[in-house]
């Protein structure tokens, strides 16, 4: 059964931690069958998130009577977020392991650190609207990533392997996306923050993983920014179509809460990223 840990010693906020390898050589078949050998995982993450939607749901009216989210919502969020962030790194490219079908996964090489604990009664009630701008963030840059996935698809093909700068950029992607869904399921109090990655040293006990400290390099950086500016002209260009087909359609394509709620599912923007 899932209890709140105790406070940080060092009074230190404590961010959602993602560990995984360095990028390593990758069998190029499983490059190649990647999005099919995946259809399984996004029928269960599905069904799982699907879950974690109604179970958040529950959550949030026991975390304003007591704080801190129920011992079984936490329970479950915590099993579930490492679950979908283990999949979404399989889709991504980072690892060339695939993600097992089960919520308990020690031996995989990418690994979540979450703390739940005591949360703010007053950031939970307004949760939705001070995630908006998280959302956006990791919108653009999760939308930026697709864009050009189909290169980055070849050049891992090529390579057999994920050249440093765009892993370096790709696991920060996953990061901000893995810390946006803990604070939006309220597995986290902080705020999802570093994309840019972390400053040297920044592990007072040294480096723990490839990925923490995640220290980005000049073009890693520069990749990053990249993506940034092609989520914005994509985001841009998709609101467009959207209001077009809406004046069409007079449809509710463009509620926020659908768009905030995006990522609990992996895959392209273009498939319920927001």
């Amino acid at each position: 059964m899932w209890q709140a840990p105790p406070a940080p010693a060092d009074g230190r906020e404590w961010l959602p931690a993602l560990d995984m390898p360095a990028p390593g050589p990758q069998n190029r078949w499983t490059v190649l069958l990647r999005a099919l050998l995946l259809i399984p995982q996004f029928v269960v993450v599905w069904v799982l998130s699907v879950v974690a939607v109604l179970v958040t749901v529950i959550g949030w009216f026991g975390a304003l009577v007591l704080g801190r989210l129920p011992g079984f919502a936490a329970d479950y969020l915590t099993a579930f977020v490492p679950y979908d962030t283990r999949v979404t790194a399989y889709l991504m490219l980072t690892v060339d392991r695939y993600p097992p079908f089960r919520f308990r996964a020690p031996e995989h090489p990418v690994q979540v650190g979450l703390r739940p604990g005591e949360l703010n009664r007053l950031a939970v009630l307004f949760r939705i609207v001070l995630v908006i701008p998280a959302s956006i963030v990791q919108g653009v840059v999760y939308a930026g990533w697709w864009t050009v996935s189909f290169i980055s698809w070849l050049v891992v093909l090529v390579l057999g392997r994920m050249p440093q700068p765009l892993y370096e950029t790709t696991t920060a992607i996953l990061r901000y996306r893995m810390r946006y869904t803990a604070y939006l399921l309220m597995l986290s109090s902080a705020y999802p923050k570093r994309l840019f990655g972390d400053q040297p040293g920044s592990e007072p006990d040294g480096p723990v993983s490839a990925t923490r400290p995640l220290v980005l390099s000049g073009a890693g950086r520069l990749l990053l920014v990249l993506f940034i500016l092609l989520g914005l002209v994509s985001s841009v260009t998709s609101s467009v179509t959207t209001m077009v087909d809406s004046d069409d359609d007079n449809d509710d394509s463009t509620n926020p809460t659908q768009h905030v709620l995006a990522p609990l599912v992996p895959g392209p923007a273009g498939h319920g990223r927001g």
